[in-house]
């Protein structure tokens, strides 16, 4: 089910449809809005009792349950690479695309508590980051 939220406004409205939707777990993606509101998201989240991954590391760092998505540090350094080359002389259109090589699983064992769950030793022992 996709819930539409516009405007950090339409959050705590969009938690109370799925709550009433009985929705199981939520992903955030890592747009302006959800980025900038991640930490009304996260209490939300809380508050509500819902599972939710997001996509970038702190955001699970701050409380959230889950994140996977592209380490951010090293996006940047890969970029501070790139800018580097072009200042070197090399022309920026003659330069290949490069997706994130470096995903990253960081999992909140005290966000996990909190909703009552209890996450497999499996999934503990993939996760680049565990918060305990």
């Amino acid at each position: 089910m996709l819930v539409d939220v516009e405007r950090r406004a339409d959050l705590e409205p969009a938690f109370e449809t799925m709550k009433k939707s009985r929705i199981d777990g939520l992903l955030v993606q890592a747009d302006d809005l959800f980025v900038n509101e991640g930490t009304r998201i996260i209490e939300l989240a809380a508050v509500y009792r819902l599972p939710t991954i997001y996509r970038l590391g702190y955001q699970a760092t701050a409380g959230g349950l889950m994140a996977y998505g592209p380490n951010i540090p090293d996006m940047y350094r890969r970029a501070a690479f790139y800018v580097h080359k072009i200042l070197k002389g090399a022309k920026p259109g003659e330069l290949p695309v490069e997706q994130p090589t470096r995903i990253e699983l960081v999992i909140n064992l005290r966000a996990a508590k909190g909703l009552g769950l209890e996450v497999p030793p499996t999934l503990l022992a993939r996760a680049d980051e565990v918060i305990e």
